[in-house]
């Protein structure tokens, strides 16, 4: 029996209503407002005291089997995706209880029994493990089934810190399965890359120890990040899976599902779009570059030609750029030194910046879904797909023609891992792209003043706030011990149809 074919078919996103505007916010705290708007995007989202990466998810997931007209009964696997869990034993089944109870509500039958509900930590990778965790299913015992990956999170930070634009919260369902009809996956030629990096960005349960509880009991999930040495980490994580997927290039033979380049840097200039975890707009541009140059410098003569180019107007030495780009460095030396603050890339950081005015920046960077992006902040695990589903929602409503393309996605998450994984668009994709209703789960924002934002970010309820919307997942109550049964801190769930 042939291998199957494994790929995405759908996306159904959820984003919170609760709005700020960071022209606004820029007034508020008194940050420069071009430049934020240059580097982080023009808004992002809050949850409502009464929702949290559990809710996001199973709103997201109803929204999938309704958009795609999926039968309940043939998901054998429901995966999340996130590092915003409120409960550190339960996890994918929280999800599939409340899409249970709505679906029965509305009439329709239920996920099935044997439905596997696994949830995926590493920072902003989960959703990304989640879905190469869901293709490996769906190839051996999952044949002939449906699986879905849910990415649902909560990106919040103290305020008066670097982080505090960067904030969003929401939730991207994925429908996987085998002829899928929007995106192929080519796991064979993907890259992989990890390695431990102590204090980048992590979430360690002593914050929580001294909060007070706020409106149903969720806790403010403050990390505790470096924001110059979570740069070099991300940089230096993404050019070791991109290292490891030229790498894979060489050896594809038969195992992409159309026929690939192996120079790296032809490689990626056929690529139609290129779609990459974003913490804020400048990262995910940083991350393209370093790919692009890593390309050339891994080149041949045209390749090294072309990167001279680019290091003269930056003026930067063309062979000094090269051996930086391709020495690894220990990046966990940088914790052990106490010299977190160091630049590793100090070349290739000098050349990005001179390459942002080169016309090769515009061919490679994906215009597609980047003003959707603008409006929704950080979304940790759900930031990648996000992008996914706005620009390929985009290419099919402005009439781009991407079937039979190539797409590049780069996953990343703190800590740290990345992952490149290829895709190729499938001949019926704008079919499956125009159910992606991404700008829709946009619309109807509620702009917060500064009052309100301070006082969602403190966990308040407030007054004044809209009332439920309808198909969205909400918390009832918390459980407080008062029936016969330890029920202290569960959270209880409703559906408001």
């Amino acid at each position: 029996m042939a291998d199957p074919q494994i790929g995405i078919s759908g996306f159904a996103s959820y984003l919170p209503r609760y709005r700020v505007p960071l022209d606004a916010w820029c007034r508020w705290s008194g940050d420069n407002w071009d430049k934020v708007r240059a580097v982080v995007g023009s808004g992002f989202r809050m949850r409502g005291p009464d929702e949290n990466a559990y809710t996001m998810a199973a709103t997201a997931v109803l929204r999938l089997i309704r958009q795609y007209d999926l039968d309940p009964g043939r998901i054998g696997f429901l995966g999340l995706g996130t590092e915003s869990s409120t409960d550190n034993s339960a996890g994918a089944v929280i999800v599939k209880g409340m899409v249970n109870r709505a679906l029965t509500g509305l009439g329709l039958p239920p996920l099935a029994r044997s439905c596997e509900v696994p949830e995926f930590k590493h920072a902003c990778l989960g959703g990304v493990y989640a879905m190469k965790a869901a293709a490996r299913y769906l190839a051996l015992d999952g044949r002939g089934r449906h699986a879905i990956v849910v990415c649902s999170d909560v990106a919040e930070y103290a305020r008066a810190t670097s982080g505090e634009p960067t904030q969003g919260a929401g939730a991207v369902a994925m429908l996987i399965e085998e002829s899928p009809r929007m995106l192929g996956l080519e796991l064979m030629i993907s890259g992989s890359a990890s390695d431990y990096r102590g204090p980048d960005f992590r979430k360690p349960f002593l914050r929580f120890m001294q909060q007070s509880p706020s409106a149903y009991a969720q806790p403010r999930d403050f990390p505790v990040f470096n924001g110059k040495y979570s740069t070099t980490c991300y940089i230096d994580e993404a050019l070791a899976a991109m290292r490891d997927l030229f790498a894979r290039l060489k050896e594809a033979g038969g195992s992409s599902l159309r026929a690939v380049a192996t120079r790296p840097s032809r490689f990626m200039r056929d690529l139609s779009a290129t779609f990459l975890h974003r913490p804020y707009q400048r990262m995910a541009e940083t991350g393209l570059i370093m790919s692009y140059l890593l390309a050339l410098a891994i080149g041949d003569g045209e390749d090294l030609a072309e990167l001279r180019h680019y290091a003269e107007a930056a003026d930067v030495d063309v062979d000094a750029l090269v051996a930086e780009l391709t020495a690894g460095p220990d990046v966990y030396r940088l914790v052990e030194d106490q010299r977190l603050s160091d630049e590793i890339y100090p070349l290739a950081v000098q050349t990005a910046r001179a390459f942002r005015g080169q016309p090769r920046f515009d061919e490679l960077m994906t215009g597609l879904g980047t003003e959707e992006m603008q409006e929704v902040g950080n979304l940790y695990t759900a930031s990648l797909p996000a992008w996914m589903a706005a620009g390929i929602e985009e290419a099919a409503r402005t009439g781009v023609d991407l079937t039979d393309s190539r797409i590049l996605t780069l996953g990343y998450g703190s800590g740290d891992a990345a992952e490149a994984i290829p895709m190729i668009v499938m001949p019926d994709w704008r079919a499956a792209a125009e159910r992606i209703g991404f700008t829709r789960a946009l619309a109807d924002p509620v702009d917060l003043d500064a009052d309100s934002y301070a006082a969602l970010h403190d966990g308040q309820a407030i007054e004044g706030l809209p009332a439920p919307r309808d198909g969205v997942f909400y918390i009832d109550r918390i459980g407080a011990r008062e029936a016969h049964f330890d029920d202290s801190g569960i959270e209880y769930y409703r559906y408001h149809g």
